[in-house]
């Protein structure tokens, strides 16, 4: 066999030239298997990022032309290119090809098939690596924008409920059962500092991933006379990134979000539950509104709160996409490695469940309708003024507290035995259990000026409820 032909049979083992990837072909002989191809390609879900992809090339390539890396013609050919690669996605008109792996390839493809050889200029400097960590900041930015926007619209909804029933008083319940009358107004805006900070976590999450990893390279920088600064201001990031192999290894700030996305869809959970609890036959609270409930297909009476379910069961899939994150990075090395291209799929779904179990919630609080004789009716159940007689008995009598709880649970067994509220026990009654009280223990037994007495900071007076929805239209909305 002559060299020649050893040399024809090494270079072509039966595969078809055609398939070989044209931007990283050089080093192979052949394609990709099928299966290769299907399991290493992400342009299935990555093409979503196709926005700040041209967007982080485009500043690229400026800062390249600023530093003389790449002419001024082909940087203007590059810019043309870009745009028009945009506008075909944006129309409909473009071709995404799973054999080209990804979104960065995809535009590659297309830019080289639009100008030519100058399109080849634009990855001078940079790596996958680089620019994929960069698209996601970029993308995942927005997000938060958007999810910050989103829950303001929440918290303004549930202020306006608030503000509706200041003085609308129902049972606060601890281990769900009656505990101490609340206003129905005040419970809605517990939801409002959960929501509050849930948006300072957001934020706090998007301070941390705002700086640009762009020029990092695949790992240890570049040797070409680039400007990270440049790059990072033009996409509105604070700062470059100061470690390139960090820059390209660090997927803490999906992490985070997902963490802050998680405890956000918590709160939304929480919140569903009280829906689902309030709106049943048996509480009868609230009225969830027509467009946020279905129907049954066998029992024709039944208004089923779906929307709300559906809002706890997508928090598990939000907190197990936090999971997925931290259980795929924990084994990695630095810095780069191809099993962090599992990074996309939960953060996309995440983001896009988290935001509409958001805009649902939005839509069931401004559109329930709560039975404020309903919820009063229910303080009549459960001896929910019991601490307020244990307290009338330390500030007007001079029990200690433990001896006051200790004569109150006595008192309600009492009721409890005479199938009567303790308001409704006769002042002889009460004297045998502790002989000290007298008439005016019955001006704290009314669950009116229960709720009217806890005029602390933070409590569910009336007054106080309103100062809070003033404060929160300031602080928050």
């Amino acid at each position: 066999m002559t060299s020649k032909a050893k040399h024809k049979q090494v270079k072509q083992p039966g595969a078809n030239p055609q398939a070989i990837n044209q931007m990283w072909g050089g080093r192979f002989n052949a394609g990709p298997d099928g299966l290769m191809e299907e399991i290493n390609a992400s342009i299935g879900f990555d093409k979503r990022l196709y926005a700040q992809d041209i967007e982080g090339s485009r500043a690229h390539c400026a800062m390249l032309v600023a530093q003389g890396i790449v002419s001024a013609d082909d940087g203007a050919a590059i810019q043309d290119g870009l745009g028009a690669i945009e506008a075909e996605i944006e129309a409909g008109d473009f071709t995404f090809d799973a054999g080209l792996e990804d979104i960065h390839m995809n535009v590659e493809a297309r830019l080289t098939a639009l100008i030519g050889e100058a399109a080849g200029r634009l990855h001078t400097g940079r790596s996958r690596n680089d620019q994929i960590a960069t698209d996601i900041r970029l993308w995942l930015r927005d997000e938060i924008d958007r999810l910050d926007e989103q829950l303001t619209a929440l918290q303004a909804a549930l202020i306006d409920q608030a503000e509706r029933h200041a003085d609308s008083v129902m049972p606060g319940f601890t281990h769900l059962q009656a505990a101490q009358p609340v206003t129905f107004g005040h419970h809605m805006m517990a939801y409002v500092e959960m929501f509050a900070r849930d948006r300072g976590r957001l934020k706090d999450c998007r301070k941390r991933l705002n700086e640009c990893p762009l020029g990092a390279a695949a790992l240890a920088g570049t040797s070409f006379p680039i400007d990270r600064a440049m790059t990072a201001q033009a996409l509105g990031f604070d700062r470059p990134t100061a470690n390139s192999m960090d820059s390209v290894a660090d997927r803490d700030f999906i992490v985070e979000f997902l963490g802050a996305a998680s405890l956000g869809a918590v709160h939304l959970s929480r919140l569903a539950e009280e829906m689902v609890i309030w709106g049943s036959a048996q509480f009868g609270f609230v009225a969830m509104p027509d467009g946020f409930s279905t129907g049954s297909s066998i029992m024709p009476q039944k208004r089923n709160p779906d929307a709300a379910e559906l809002v706890r069961g997508k928090t598990g899939r939000i907190i197990g996409a936090q999971i997925a994150l931290l259980v795929m990075l924990k084994g990695l090395a630095m810095t780069f490695a191809k099993d962090m291209q599992e990074d996309k799929e939960p953060l996309f779904d995440a983001v896009d469940n988290y935001s509409l179990c958001l805009r649902a919630m939005t839509g069931m609080v401004a559109g329930m309708t709560a039975d404020a004789p309903a919820m009063r009716a229910a303080t009549d159940a459960g001896f929910i003024t019991a601490t307020d007689l244990a307290d009338w008995l330390v500030r007007i009598i001079g029990l200690p507290f433990r001896q006051a709880h200790h004569v109150v649970g006595r008192i309600v067994r009492l009721a409890e035995q005479a199938g009567m509220g303790i308001a409704e026990l006769s002042l002889d009654a009460l004297r045998e259990v502790e002989p000290a009280i007298d008439e005016r223990v019955f001006e704290v037994l009314s669950v009116e000026r229960s709720v009217a007495s806890r005029t602390s900071l933070g409590g569910t007076a009336p007054e106080r409820v309103r100062a809070a929805i003033a404060a929160a239209r300031e602080r928050y909305l």
